[in-house]
């Protein structure tokens, strides 16, 4: 899998520096390590650059330029699992304490290379193992053990005896305990299926992982060979391979017992990360026991994923419902001065999809400055009527409106066909699925409509190597949005494992996530795929369309992809 450069590197060394960290064994990653919590006096230093007298650390940057902590955070380049990251020809190396703590071995240098280190050096080491007392100079001065100085974006930071305590001992903790579900032999995973949804879509989703966990498990006897016989320079790449596990993990009845439904799965087998999982309803209570366990959750099927800027560990496709909402205000806000300009109305029935398209419509107004939209809410059992869509009109001349409603709703737009009609009208084409033809042909040419995937006709060579891909494994084509979606968690699973080498902790894993390229290749649902730090809506945008005439009419790209 190709990667990218996640974020601008600070502790990158002037001479070469391209060594990657050696890979622990089990046993000596499994050292003791505190619990990390964000009241952790030594985690805010290293997340959020504050000290624990709660003033932001200080610090120099290119010299003596001064900074506050807050703008060069560590995790911001040395990331959440303190394992590094690269940005272009920067590198930034780890520094967690399995890395730091053991000298760096390496080709032998040339002897006049070795005569301007400041410090001589064993034969074959290229950096000896740090102590407290060199980490600290590190941190203060910007020098390695041998004397080196580091790039003058590393930050050098004024921090007294008791405050590099703090820091150094939160680094001693920082990623020294391979994650649970995690052995010698097997990481293990699970997929969760709640309440709701039908036999078939939960056969299309476990299906499809389990194909891929069988096809990464038939390379067993390949792989275990070549761990025991393999060449020694390709150790670090033999060595890391274990087999997959998948669960299903089911939940059955009121969302609010799931947590503890999660409990006793998870006690009787962690699991490194939850892949996929398929809810008829929100997915919150999922979201927050990941949160509250620190376990990664790669890409649920889910219309209600939780909106948040600042949780970690639950990746999602897209932001569901309520993207579409987003980009219909963001889309307005770049239209034509009378549209631009004209007052907006927007009406949502009182059920969870529409609460969630009217939020990401409001939010997102107020989020780009914009005067927040007029609301008339519809009753879950009320049929919009066209005598209520004449009032609003009524009382919003020249207004937009933005009708989050389904299908069955339609019949109530035939009244602009013959009464005063607004400036314009925006419908989902979710909501509406396969009812295109029950827009009015007379309000079609005042109408957007909201289209969050991707067009069939722009994803044929895609759609056809997954159908191949399914035919191959004997998995009939029942739910290909559901399919092809689980297909991409599958073949990018494959890579971050890759990636994560044997450093086994799930904020690495995640921390490889944010540095994926963007992705189309395997992408058989979404215009594209997007990553970045801390991202964690991967679809970012969505179409504004409108519809062909006619008994069968289709939808048109009116906009290009409104991202978000």
């Amino acid at each position: 899998m190709k990667m990218r450069a996640g974020r601008v590197g600070c502790l990158a060394l002037l001479s070469v520096v391209a060594l990657l960290p050696v890979p622990a064994s089990a046993e000596e990653t499994a050292a003791a390590a505190a619990p990390v919590a964000s009241s952790d006096h030594g985690w805010r230093m290293y997340h959020e650059g504050i000290n624990p007298d709660g003033e932001p650390m200080r610090a120099t940057v290119q010299g003596d330029i001064p900074v506050d902590g807050t703008m060069f955070t560590c995790v911001s380049c040395h990331l959440r699992s303190g394992l590094g990251s690269l940005e272009g020809t920067v590198i930034t190396l780890p520094t967690n304490w399995g890395y730091l703590g053991r000298p760096l071995v390496g080709a032998d240098m040339s002897d006049s290379a070795r005569e301007r280190l400041p410090k001589p050096l064993k034969r074959g080491e290229f950096r000896p193992a740090y102590d407290d007392r060199s980490l600290a100079r590190a941190i203060r001065m910007g020098k390695d053990p041998n004397g080196r100085v580091f790039d003058l974006v590393m930050p050098r930071y004024a921090l007294d005896t008791n405050e590099m305590d703090t820091l150094i001992g939160y680094l001693k903790r920082l990623s020294a305990e391979v994650s649970p579900g995690v052995t010698e032999s097997t990481l293990h995973f699970a997929t969760v299926i709640t309440d709701g949804v039908s036999e078939s879509d939960q056969k299309a989703m476990v299906a499809v992982l389990q194909a891929h966990v069988q096809d990464h498990n038939s390379q067993v006897r390949h792989e275990d060979e070549r761990k025991r016989r393999g060449p020694f320079y390709m150790q670090e790449k033999w060595d890391p391979y274990r087999r997959w596990q998948l669960d299903v993990w089911r939940l059955h009845g009121a969302p609010e017992s799931w947590s503890g439904q999660l409990d006793e799965y998870y006690e009787k087998q962690p699991v490194f990360a939850l892949l996929g999982g398929i809810s008829a309803g929100s997915w919150q209570p999922i979201h927050d026991y990941c949160e509250l366990h620190q376990i990664p959750d790669l890409f649920p099927i889910t219309d209600f994923p939780v909106i948040s800027d600042g949780d970690w560990y639950t990746v999602y496709f897209s932001k569901g419902f309520y993207q579409e909402g987003e980009a219909a205000a963001r889309y307005l806000r770049r239209a034509d001065d009378a549209v631009n300009a004209a007052p907006l109305v927007q009406i949502y029935r009182d059920t969870p999809r529409g609460r969630a398209y009217a939020r990401g419509f409001r939010d997102t107004r107020e989020l780009i400055g914009m005067s927040p939209p007029s609301e008339r809410v519809v009753a879950a059992d009320e049929a919009l009527s066209a005598e209520t869509l004449n009032e609003i009109v009524a009382q919003n001349p020249g207004a937009v409106l933005a009708l989050w409603v389904g299908g069955d709703d339609l019949r109530a737009l035939t009244t602009f066909e013959t009464n005063p009609r607004p400036v314009a009208t925006i419908l989902s084409a979710t909501l509406l699925g396969d009812n295109l033809a029950a827009v009015p042909e007379g309000v079609r040419g005042f109408t957007l409509i909201t289209q969050p995937t991707a067009f069939p006709e722009d994803k044929v060579r895609t759609r056809l190597a997954i159908e191949r891909w399914l035919k191959i494994r004997n998995i009939p084509v029942t739910n290909y949005e559901i399919q092809a979606n689980m297909y991409f968690v599958g073949w990018n699973l494959a890579g971050l494992v890759k990636m994560m080498r044997n450093e086994v902790y799930r904020d690495y894993f995640l921390d490889i996530v944010d540095m994926m390229r963007d992705q189309d290749y395997a992408v058989g649902v979404y215009e594209r795929l997007s990553f970045g730090p801390g991202q964690r809506y991967a679809s970012k945008g969505c179409y504004l369309t409108e519809l062909t005439a006619g008994a069968e009419p289709s939808l048109e790209k009116k906009s290009g992809w409104v991202v978000h």
